[in-house]
This record gives structure tokens, C-alpha cells and sequence, in this order.
């Protein structure tokens, strides 16, 4: 599962990670750093917008509601999908074929269990550079017409240095990766094989405090390691 995670790099270093035009960055919603992004929060996504395969980046509800749910709350269940089953799940399928994402993070959040405790832990690439975890996004109209667009991040089986943590972690799309993830064009089941474990010797994790816990704290103080 992936529940919690850290966005604090500037707009400058995304538009150069992600390739964005210069246009597309300028027009790009602000961006502020974010120490504790939680599920149903509005998170920072990238797409493609056509078949020029120019990218933009936008905000989505974090929890993905169904085109064909009747009610919005169905998205606080949906924060994550499972790569080993998303072709075949109703509520992610269509969403795998023609509405991929990366959303940015510079680490993410999991709870390691040490016996009647439950101990979080900050997870980040070795060198702190942003990365793409690896999304769906959908579009829900409301019975009053209101639209509302939405998001999963996917998960897979933990690597080496997650696998003490916990069982599960979020897909990471490496950069040589990003324009097979977002085209919508070719056949999708070509984007499964990205669905795997980020190599572990790129990662590193520590233990942070308990303020993590609570979405009301979203400071620099999250991410500071424990003495």
C-alpha cells in the first residue's frame, strides 16, 4: 500500500525531470511543498494531452472514482491498485487503457510493524531527486454535472530494502519509461511489464516520528530522521 507521500521539489526541477514545455510549466497550477500528502488531498500529476505526446501537469483528487460509480466516496477505497490485477478490475481497467500518470514524489510514507507498534518510515531515492510513482487518472461527473478528476497510485511487490518494511510498495516509472507509460495509443498490456519493483539499491529509508501519522502535520519535521 502506498498511503502517505512527500512532494517538495520545485516546479523548475519537475518541468526538467518530466520534460514539460516551457509553456505548459508557466501555466501549470502553483506548486508549494507538501510533507504529508494524504489520500482524497489534491496531488500534483503529470499526463499526456495528445498524440503530439506534449505533457501537462495538473491536480487530481487522490482516491479514483469510477466514470460509472454513483457516489464519490467510493474514491477514499480506491488510493491504490494493484498492478497484478488492474487489467481486470472494473474500476481500474479502463482507466489502464487510456488514462495513465506519473505523479511526483520525493519519497513516501510506510509503517513498519515492530511488535504492538507500528514504527513509519521515510522511503526516497538515493541521491533525493523527484521521482514518478506510477498512476491512473478518471473522470466522474456528479448528478449535478460537476466534474471531478481522480487518481490510483499502483502498487507491486516490495524489492529488497522494502520487502522488511512491509509487502507491498508503489510502482516507480523510471524516466526512460515515462513516454511508454503515458501514450494512450499503442496496446496497454505493453505497459505491464513496467509494473515491477523499483531496483532497491536506488532507494534509501529511514525512521521518522510519529507526527507522520496525523495528515494535520504536513511540515519539514516529517521527514526528518530520528536521532
Amino acid at each position: 500500500m502506498c498511503g502517505r507521500f512527500v512532494l517538495i521539489s520545485s516546479m523548475e526541477a519537475l518541468a526538467q525531470q518530466f520534460a514539460l514545455s516551457p509553456l505548459m510549466a508557466t501555466a501549470s497550477p502553483p506548486l508549494y511543498p507538501r510533507y504529508n500528502i494524504a489520500p482524497t488531498q489534491p496531488v500534483v500529476a503529470i499526463r499526456q494531452v495528445d498524440s503530439s505526446g506534449e505533457r501537462e501537469l495538473t491536480h487530481f483528487r487522490w482516491g479514483l472514482i469510477p466514470s460509472w460509480s454513483k457516489d464519490s466516496k467510493i474514491g477514499s477505497r480506491l488510493i491504490n491498485a494493484r498492478s497484478e490485477t488492474v487489467t481486470d478490475k472494473p474500476s481500474f481497467r479502463a482507466a489502464f487503457k487510456r488514462r495513465r500518470c506519473l505523479i511526483p514524489a520525493n519519497g513516501f510514507y510506510e509503517w513498519q510493524r515492530t511488535g504492538d507498534k507500528k514504527q513509519p518510515i521515510y522511503i526516497h531515492s538515493e541521491n533525493d531527486d523527484p521521482f514518478a510513482l506510477a498512476g491512473l487518472w478518471e473522470i466522474w461527473q456528479s448528478a449535478d454535472g460537476d466534474m471531478l478528476e481522480s487518481c490510483t497510485i499502483l502498487t507491486t511487490e516490495p524489492n529488497e530494502l522494502m520487502r522488511p518494511i512491509h509487502n507491498r510498495m508503489p510502482v516507480i516509472i523510471e524516466a526512460p519509461d515515462y513516454d511508454l507509460w503515458l501514450d494512450p495509443g499503442p496496446d496497454p498490456q505493453i505497459a505491464l511489464h513496467l509494473l515491477r519493483p523499483y531496483p532497491a539499491h536506488k532507494m534509501a529509508a529511514y525512521p521518522v516520528s510519529t507526527l507522520v501519522n496525523s495528515p494535520k502535520n504536513d511540515a519539514p519535521q516529517c521527514i526528518v530522521p530520528l536521532s
